[in-house]
Protein backbone atom coordinates (compact mmCIF):
# COMPACT_ATOMS: atom_id res chain seq x y z
CA UNK A 1 0.00 0.00 0.00
CA UNK A 2 1.52 3.41 -1.03
CA UNK A 3 1.56 5.93 2.31
CA UNK A 4 0.76 9.15 1.56
CA UNK A 5 3.92 11.92 2.24
CA UNK A 6 3.57 12.86 6.14
CA UNK A 7 1.57 16.22 6.48
CA UNK A 8 0.35 16.07 2.96
CA UNK A 9 -2.09 18.71 2.53
CA UNK A 10 -4.14 17.19 0.22
CA UNK A 11 -5.60 14.59 2.98
CA UNK A 12 -7.42 15.84 5.79
CA UNK A 13 -10.28 13.72 8.24
CA UNK A 14 -11.73 17.27 8.82
CA UNK A 15 -15.03 17.63 7.34
CA UNK A 16 -15.29 21.59 7.69
CA UNK A 17 -12.11 21.71 5.04
CA UNK A 18 -14.19 19.16 2.64
CA UNK A 19 -16.96 21.56 2.62
CA UNK A 20 -14.78 24.70 1.69
CA UNK A 21 -13.31 22.52 -1.46
CA UNK A 22 -16.41 21.81 -2.49
CA UNK A 23 -17.79 25.40 -2.44
CA UNK A 24 -15.02 26.53 -3.66
CA UNK A 25 -16.07 24.12 -6.96
CA UNK A 26 -12.95 21.79 -5.91
CA UNK A 27 -13.59 17.59 -5.94
CA UNK A 28 -13.80 15.84 -2.42
CA UNK A 29 -12.51 12.26 -2.44
CA UNK A 30 -15.14 11.01 -0.25
CA UNK A 31 -14.98 7.66 2.31
CA UNK A 32 -18.25 5.41 2.10
CA UNK A 33 -18.99 2.05 2.93
CA UNK A 34 -18.43 0.39 -0.23
CA UNK A 35 -15.10 2.32 -1.41
CA UNK A 36 -13.78 5.84 -1.57
CA UNK A 37 -15.65 8.48 -4.41
CA UNK A 38 -14.32 11.46 -5.88
CA UNK A 39 -16.90 13.66 -5.94
CA UNK A 40 -18.30 17.37 -6.41
CA UNK A 41 -21.83 19.18 -5.85
CA UNK A 42 -23.76 17.66 -8.70
CA UNK A 43 -24.91 21.08 -9.75
CA UNK A 44 -22.23 22.55 -10.42
CA UNK A 45 -21.33 21.86 -14.48
CA UNK A 46 -17.46 22.98 -14.02
CA UNK A 47 -16.79 20.29 -11.17
CA UNK A 48 -18.52 17.67 -12.30
CA UNK A 49 -16.24 17.74 -15.94
CA UNK A 50 -13.37 17.60 -13.91
CA UNK A 51 -14.14 14.63 -12.85
CA UNK A 52 -13.74 12.89 -15.63
CA UNK A 53 -10.34 14.88 -16.54
CA UNK A 54 -8.85 13.48 -13.24
CA UNK A 55 -10.25 10.04 -13.60
CA UNK A 56 -9.54 9.40 -17.35
CA UNK A 57 -13.10 8.68 -17.38
CA UNK A 58 -14.76 8.75 -20.88
CA UNK A 59 -17.37 11.35 -21.30
CA UNK A 60 -21.17 10.09 -20.94
CA UNK A 61 -20.25 7.49 -18.98
CA UNK A 62 -23.15 8.00 -16.06
CA UNK A 63 -22.39 9.07 -12.57
CA UNK A 64 -23.99 8.49 -9.20
CA UNK A 65 -25.06 10.91 -7.18
CA UNK A 66 -25.19 10.53 -3.13
CA UNK A 67 -27.61 11.83 -1.35
CA UNK A 68 -28.03 12.47 2.75
CA UNK A 69 -31.39 10.51 3.16
CA UNK A 70 -33.85 9.47 1.33
CA UNK A 71 -35.95 12.99 1.77
CA UNK A 72 -33.69 14.74 -0.44
CA UNK A 73 -35.43 12.52 -3.33
CA UNK A 74 -37.42 14.82 -4.58
CA UNK A 75 -35.60 16.94 -7.42
CA UNK A 76 -33.52 14.76 -8.17
CA UNK A 77 -35.48 11.90 -9.39
CA UNK A 78 -38.72 12.74 -11.36
CA UNK A 79 -40.62 10.05 -9.53
CA UNK A 80 -40.36 7.41 -7.08
CA UNK A 81 -42.11 3.44 -8.22
CA UNK A 82 -42.96 1.54 -5.30
CA UNK A 83 -40.17 -0.58 -5.64
CA UNK A 84 -37.77 2.23 -5.32
CA UNK A 85 -39.77 3.16 -1.98
CA UNK A 86 -39.26 -0.08 -0.65
CA UNK A 87 -35.72 -0.50 -1.28
CA UNK A 88 -34.92 3.02 0.28
CA UNK A 89 -37.25 2.54 3.12
CA UNK A 90 -35.06 -0.87 3.71
CA UNK A 91 -31.27 -0.28 2.96
CA UNK A 92 -30.60 3.09 2.67
CA UNK A 93 -27.89 4.42 4.68
CA UNK A 94 -26.06 1.39 2.43
CA UNK A 95 -24.65 0.03 -0.47
CA UNK A 96 -27.52 0.24 -2.97
CA UNK A 97 -28.20 2.49 -5.87
CA UNK A 98 -31.34 3.26 -7.26
CA UNK A 99 -31.52 4.02 -11.29
CA UNK A 100 -34.69 6.23 -11.39
CA UNK A 101 -35.93 8.80 -13.50
CA UNK A 102 -33.71 11.90 -12.86
CA UNK A 103 -35.35 15.50 -11.57
CA UNK A 104 -35.02 18.88 -12.07
CA UNK A 105 -31.68 18.89 -10.36
CA UNK A 106 -29.70 16.49 -12.41
CA UNK A 107 -27.58 17.59 -15.03
CA UNK A 108 -27.31 16.72 -18.28
CA UNK A 109 -23.55 15.78 -17.46
CA UNK A 110 -24.30 13.64 -14.57
CA UNK A 111 -25.91 10.79 -16.98
CA UNK A 112 -24.41 11.25 -20.12
CA UNK A 113 -27.63 12.86 -21.30
CA UNK A 114 -29.87 9.98 -20.58
CA UNK A 115 -33.26 9.99 -18.92
CA UNK A 116 -32.24 8.10 -15.84
CA UNK A 117 -30.18 9.17 -12.84
CA UNK A 118 -28.32 6.64 -10.30
CA UNK A 119 -29.19 7.52 -6.56
CA UNK A 120 -27.80 6.02 -3.13
CA UNK A 121 -27.48 7.27 0.57
CA UNK A 122 -24.07 6.38 1.65
CA UNK A 123 -23.28 5.07 5.45
CA UNK A 124 -20.45 6.46 6.53
CA UNK A 125 -20.34 8.96 9.17
CA UNK A 126 -17.88 11.59 7.53
CA UNK A 127 -19.25 12.10 4.19
CA UNK A 128 -23.13 11.83 6.08
CA UNK A 129 -22.11 14.98 7.70
CA UNK A 130 -20.45 16.90 4.18
CA UNK A 131 -23.51 15.88 2.40
CA UNK A 132 -25.98 17.42 5.39
CA UNK A 133 -23.37 20.09 5.84
CA UNK A 134 -23.35 21.12 1.65
CA UNK A 135 -26.73 20.62 1.11
CA UNK A 136 -25.71 19.34 -2.18
CA UNK A 137 -25.91 15.73 -4.23
CA UNK A 138 -22.66 14.92 -4.76
CA UNK A 139 -22.02 13.25 -8.29
CA UNK A 140 -19.23 10.55 -6.97
CA UNK A 141 -17.45 7.53 -8.97
CA UNK A 142 -15.00 5.65 -7.23
CA UNK A 143 -12.02 7.73 -6.73
CA UNK A 144 -9.17 5.68 -9.41
CA UNK A 145 -8.10 6.50 -12.90
CA UNK A 146 -11.04 4.89 -14.99
CA UNK A 147 -10.68 1.21 -15.11
CA UNK A 148 -8.22 0.42 -12.43
CA UNK A 149 -8.52 -1.01 -8.96
CA UNK A 150 -11.21 1.09 -6.88
CA UNK A 151 -9.73 2.67 -3.75
CA UNK A 152 -10.97 1.53 0.09
CA UNK A 153 -8.23 3.52 1.78
CA UNK A 154 -7.28 7.58 1.67
CA UNK A 155 -4.18 5.96 0.99
CA UNK A 156 -5.24 4.47 -2.40
CA UNK A 157 -6.77 7.45 -3.72
CA UNK A 158 -3.46 9.94 -2.76
CA UNK A 159 -1.39 7.36 -4.89
CA UNK A 160 -3.76 7.16 -8.12
CA UNK A 161 -4.88 10.88 -8.00
CA UNK A 162 -2.70 12.34 -5.57
CA UNK A 163 -0.63 14.03 -8.77
CA UNK A 164 -3.95 15.18 -10.39
CA UNK A 165 -5.55 17.03 -7.79
CA UNK A 166 -4.69 20.57 -6.73
CA UNK A 167 -4.15 20.95 -3.17
CA UNK A 168 -5.55 24.67 -3.24
CA UNK A 169 -8.68 23.72 -3.67
CA UNK A 170 -9.36 19.75 -3.34
CA UNK A 171 -8.78 16.91 -0.97
CA UNK A 172 -9.15 13.77 0.06
CA UNK A 173 -11.16 13.11 3.32
CA UNK A 174 -9.74 10.37 5.31
CA UNK A 175 -12.28 8.12 7.14
CA UNK A 176 -10.27 4.73 7.15
CA UNK A 177 -10.41 1.92 5.33
CA UNK A 178 -13.97 0.97 3.51
CA UNK A 179 -15.73 -1.55 5.76
CA UNK A 180 -17.60 -3.66 2.64
CA UNK A 181 -15.08 -3.23 -0.04
CA UNK A 182 -16.78 -3.37 -2.95
CA UNK A 183 -19.39 -1.08 -4.70
CA UNK A 184 -23.03 -0.56 -4.38
CA UNK A 185 -25.57 -2.63 -6.03
CA UNK A 186 -27.25 -0.94 -8.65
CA UNK A 187 -31.50 -1.52 -9.33
CA UNK A 188 -33.32 -0.17 -12.48
CA UNK A 189 -36.08 0.65 -10.72
CA UNK A 190 -37.39 2.65 -14.20
CA UNK A 191 -38.51 -0.98 -15.56
CA UNK A 192 -40.99 -3.69 -14.24
CA UNK A 193 -39.44 -5.81 -12.88
CA UNK A 194 -36.71 -4.10 -11.60
CA UNK A 195 -33.94 -4.79 -13.13
CA UNK A 196 -30.22 -5.95 -11.26
CA UNK A 197 -27.53 -3.78 -13.22
CA UNK A 198 -24.74 -4.56 -11.34
CA UNK A 199 -24.04 -6.82 -7.61
CA UNK A 200 -22.54 -5.17 -4.90
CA UNK A 201 -22.75 -4.83 -1.21
CA UNK A 202 -26.73 -5.73 -0.71
CA UNK A 203 -26.91 -8.75 -2.37
CA UNK A 204 -29.67 -9.71 -4.73
CA UNK A 205 -31.55 -12.27 -2.31
CA UNK A 206 -32.13 -9.48 0.23
CA UNK A 207 -33.47 -7.37 -2.43
CA UNK A 208 -35.68 -9.95 -3.79
CA UNK A 209 -36.94 -11.28 -0.39
CA UNK A 210 -38.10 -7.33 0.38
CA UNK A 211 -39.78 -7.13 -3.02
CA UNK A 212 -41.28 -11.14 -2.89
CA UNK A 213 -40.78 -11.41 -6.76
CA UNK A 214 -37.01 -11.92 -9.00
CA UNK A 215 -35.25 -9.05 -10.08
CA UNK A 216 -34.86 -9.30 -13.88
CA UNK A 217 -31.69 -9.20 -15.30
CA UNK A 218 -29.77 -6.79 -16.85
CA UNK A 219 -30.74 -5.96 -20.62
CA UNK A 220 -30.45 -3.23 -22.74
CA UNK A 221 -27.49 -0.96 -23.06
CA UNK A 222 -24.70 0.20 -20.76
CA UNK A 223 -26.35 2.98 -18.48
CA UNK A 224 -24.87 2.72 -15.28
CA UNK A 225 -21.50 2.63 -13.65
CA UNK A 226 -19.85 -0.97 -13.76
CA UNK A 227 -21.60 -2.21 -16.77
CA UNK A 228 -18.36 -2.30 -18.71
CA UNK A 229 -17.07 -6.12 -19.45
CA UNK A 230 -13.33 -4.82 -18.71
CA UNK A 231 -13.32 -2.66 -14.87
CA UNK A 232 -11.47 -2.70 -11.57
CA UNK A 233 -8.28 -4.08 -13.17
CA UNK A 234 -4.96 -3.88 -11.67
CA UNK A 235 -1.81 -4.16 -13.98
CA UNK A 236 -0.82 -8.34 -13.25
CA UNK A 237 -2.93 -10.50 -15.42
CA UNK A 238 -5.75 -12.01 -13.19
CA UNK A 239 -6.68 -15.39 -13.75
CA UNK A 240 -9.13 -17.04 -12.07
CA UNK A 241 -9.86 -20.88 -10.90
CA UNK A 242 -12.29 -22.82 -9.15
CA UNK A 243 -10.68 -24.52 -6.20
CA UNK A 244 -7.34 -24.55 -4.17
CA UNK A 245 -5.92 -26.94 -6.11
CA UNK A 246 -6.14 -25.45 -9.41
CA UNK A 247 -5.12 -22.19 -7.84
CA UNK A 248 -1.87 -24.64 -6.72
CA UNK A 249 -1.19 -25.47 -10.57
CA UNK A 250 -1.64 -22.40 -11.99
CA UNK A 251 1.04 -20.69 -9.56
CA UNK A 252 3.34 -23.58 -11.02
CA UNK A 253 2.37 -22.73 -14.23
CA UNK A 254 2.86 -18.82 -13.54
CA UNK A 255 6.43 -19.27 -12.26
CA UNK A 256 7.69 -21.97 -14.78
CA UNK A 257 7.05 -19.01 -16.63
CA UNK A 258 9.24 -17.05 -14.93
CA UNK A 259 6.36 -14.96 -13.12
CA UNK A 260 5.09 -14.63 -9.52
CA UNK A 261 1.77 -14.78 -8.73
CA UNK A 262 -0.43 -13.64 -5.70
CA UNK A 263 -2.93 -16.38 -4.46
CA UNK A 264 -6.53 -14.53 -3.19
CA UNK A 265 -8.36 -16.71 -1.76
CA UNK A 266 -10.59 -16.30 1.55
CA UNK A 267 -13.03 -19.28 1.17
CA UNK A 268 -16.54 -19.00 2.35
CA UNK A 269 -15.57 -15.94 3.94
CA UNK A 270 -17.55 -13.56 2.07
CA UNK A 271 -17.39 -10.66 4.07
CA UNK A 272 -13.48 -10.90 4.38
CA UNK A 273 -13.39 -11.70 0.89
CA UNK A 274 -15.10 -8.69 -0.18
CA UNK A 275 -13.49 -6.40 2.35
CA UNK A 276 -9.63 -7.43 1.45
CA UNK A 277 -10.41 -7.86 -2.62
CA UNK A 278 -8.93 -4.82 -3.56
CA UNK A 279 -6.35 -4.32 -0.94
CA UNK A 280 -5.12 -7.53 -2.50
CA UNK A 281 -5.58 -6.81 -5.98
CA UNK A 282 -3.46 -3.30 -5.55
CA UNK A 283 -1.00 -5.36 -3.17
CA UNK A 284 -0.15 -7.37 -6.31
CA UNK A 285 0.89 -4.54 -8.07
CA UNK A 286 3.00 -2.74 -5.44
CA UNK A 287 4.65 -5.96 -4.72
CA UNK A 288 5.28 -6.26 -8.74
CA UNK A 289 3.69 -9.47 -9.13
CA UNK A 290 3.01 -10.64 -12.98
CA UNK A 291 -0.02 -12.16 -12.06
CA UNK A 292 -3.14 -12.45 -9.55
CA UNK A 293 -4.70 -16.13 -9.57
CA UNK A 294 -7.99 -15.81 -7.81
CA UNK A 295 -10.23 -18.90 -6.14
CA UNK A 296 -13.81 -17.88 -7.03
CA UNK A 297 -16.24 -17.88 -4.11
CA UNK A 298 -18.97 -19.50 -3.86
CA UNK A 299 -22.12 -18.01 -6.28
CA UNK A 300 -24.37 -16.38 -3.30
CA UNK A 301 -24.71 -13.09 -1.56
CA UNK A 302 -21.67 -11.13 -1.58
CA UNK A 303 -20.00 -14.07 -3.89
CA UNK A 304 -21.72 -12.56 -6.88
CA UNK A 305 -20.43 -9.20 -6.26
CA UNK A 306 -16.86 -10.48 -6.36
CA UNK A 307 -17.61 -12.86 -8.93
CA UNK A 308 -18.49 -10.25 -10.91
CA UNK A 309 -15.85 -7.88 -9.93
CA UNK A 310 -13.29 -10.53 -10.93
CA UNK A 311 -14.19 -11.79 -13.97
CA UNK A 312 -14.47 -7.92 -15.34
CA UNK A 313 -10.56 -7.81 -13.53
CA UNK A 314 -9.61 -10.71 -15.25
CA UNK A 315 -11.60 -9.43 -18.95
CA UNK A 316 -9.65 -6.29 -18.34
CA UNK A 317 -6.35 -8.49 -18.58
CA UNK A 318 -7.32 -10.41 -21.90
Amino acid sequence: MTTPPHGSSLITADVGVALGCLQRGGLVAIPTETVYGLAADAEDEEAVARIFEVKGRPVGHPLIVHLADAGELAGWAADVPPAAELFAAACWPGPLTLLLRRGRRVLDAVTGGRANVGLRVPAHQATTELLRRSGCGLAAPSANRFGRVSPTTAADVFADLGPLLDPARDAILDGGASPVGVESTIVDCTTNPPQLLRPGGIPADDLERLLDAELAPASGPSRAAGMLTAHYAPAATVLLVDDRAAAARAVVAVERDGGRALVIDHGNDLVTYARMLYRQLRDADVEEATHVVAVLPPARGLGHAIRDRLTKASAASS
